[in-house]
């Protein structure tokens, strides 16, 4: 999925299809991982999926949103969020697929696999990470962890 960016833009990383998103996920929960040949279901009750979609890499509110995600990444990773980025609408990814977006959208995943927020605009994480404290698997996660 997504390793080093060498691109001079602030893009996203960009990786190898072919590598194991989880396990790259696992060793470094802040990493951005590449939709392209991801499947969710990977995922399913391990993280919660964060998917920013564009149609392009340099869309403003992909850029925007990519740049709050990393600024609070570690108060994502406290929640087992995964954050994932597609924006290559050419090639049809199986998570756009069954996402199925138009333009920039950011989507919200439960560790449930089920869609729990879509946003057609960027999102500050503030509310993101409340959002997700709301969830009954992370409230109870809260209550396990006191």
């Amino acid at each position: 999925m997504f390793a080093q960016d060498t691109s001079p833009t602030p893009a996203v990383q960009v990786g190898d299809v072919a590598a194991d998103a989880r396990a790259i996920w696992e060793a470094d929960p802040t990493t951005i991982l590449d939709g392209a040949g991801l499947d969710l279901d990977d995922f399913r009750w391990i993280a919660r999926p964060v998917v920013v979609f564009a149609d392009s890499p340099e869309d403003p509110a992909f850029l925007e949103q990519i740049e709050l995600l990393r600024a609070q990444a570690g108060d994502l990773a406290t929640r087992d969020v995964a954050i994932i980025a597609d924006t290559d609408p050419g090639t049809l990814s199986d998570i756009r697929r069954r996402l199925r977006p138009r333009g920039f959208q950011l989507v919200l995943i439960g560790k449930d696999g089920g869609v729990k927020l879509r946003k057609p605009f960027p999102w500050d994480v503030r509310e993101l990470t409340r959002v997700i404290d709301g969830m009954p698997i992370r409230q109870r996660e809260i209550r396990e962890s006191r």
